[in-house]
């Protein structure tokens, strides 16, 4: 609930600052541009983000017979969280990872590694597998769209703004000069916008990223067997780290790359000590944290 809630705010936090860039940059007009260009390239990146990704990663489907241990966990899970069994894939890397995808539950996709099906042993397996079916059970690839729309949408309106000046300044809908203050708001806007909508932005991931976790856990019936498991990934995780694309790097259960100085902000995932912090207080309040 309170995972939730923080997505509803921080949707509602990007929503206001698109509109007061809007305004800022002089009316209606733009930020309705603005949207629109931004809607229909994640729409189209939400649409196929499935074929997408997959294509990216190299991810590769795999049949019951080929992984029958693999596809009968994923079935037992996703009737566990009431959804449709997703569709198998496999990752041929060593370093231990997985991400889900998918628009809806109907088309969702679970994608491991090779290197996570020789660290973990079932339980821990399960718990990782739980975490991704809960990915699609809350439909986090459509908020996160949403949510890539708005920043979108206000990085649109800052170029727009520093454009405007470039090329002989800005006027509102009522078509009245812009003040000293207007101007200075708009270089703000230009500068600071954009960076703000990031910060949300990953803010918005890392909040269902927690929501995953209690989801998962509650799927697999066993909050430890998850807390293990991520212990185990990020510490592989940190030794080799995957050579993916940053942009796909919010979809795997621990990031795939090595932090910088603003890891922590401008990160996709939370610290994974306060994810494994979390997952065991919810044992100890279902009485299995001696386990």
């Amino acid at each position: 609930m309170y995972n939730t809630l923080k997505t509803f705010i921080l949707l509602a936090a990007l929503t206001a600052l698109f509109v007061i860039c809007g305004q800022l940059l002089g009316g209606k007009t733009g930020a309705i541009i603005a949207l629109i260009l931004a809607g229909a390239m994640n729409f189209f990146a939400y649409w196929y983000s499935d074929k997408l990704v997959l294509k990216m990663t190299g991810a590769r489907e795999v049949s019951p017979a080929e992984a029958p241990e693999l596809h009968n966990m994923v079935a037992k899970l996703a009737a566990q969280a009431g959804i449709p069994k997703p569709r198998v894939f496999i990752m041929d890397t060593e370093t231990p990872n997985a991400f889900a995808t998918g628009r809806n539950p109907e088309k969702g996709v679970v994608a491991v590694t090779r290197g996570i099906m020789q660290i973990l042993n079932r339980d821990e397996l399960e718990g990782v597998l739980a975490h991704e079916i809960a990915h699609i059970k809350n439909r986090d690839i459509l908020i996160s769209s949403i949510a890539a729309v708005i920043a979108g949408a206000i990085a649109y309106l800052a170029d727009m703004a520093s454009w405007s000046l470039l090329f002989g300044g800005l006027s509102g809908d009522d078509e009245e000069d812009h003040g000293v203050l207007g101007y200075v708001g708009i270089f703000l806007m230009i500068f600071l916008a954009p960076l703000a909508a990031m910060i949300i932005q990953m803010a918005v991931s890392r909040s269902r990223e927690y929501l995953a976790d209690a989801t998962g856990a509650k799927i697999c019936r066993c909050p430890l067997s998850l807390a293990r498991a991520l212990e185990k990934l990020e510490a592989w995780n940190r030794q080799v780290p995957m050579q993916v694309n940053p942009a796909q790097a919010q979809m795997f259960i621990v990031n795939p790359l090595s932090g910088g100085s603003f890891y922590k902000l401008f990160s996709t995932h939370p610290p994974i000590q306060d994810r494994i912090a979390k997952l065991v207080e919810m044992a100890r309040r279902e009485g299995l944290a001696a386990a």
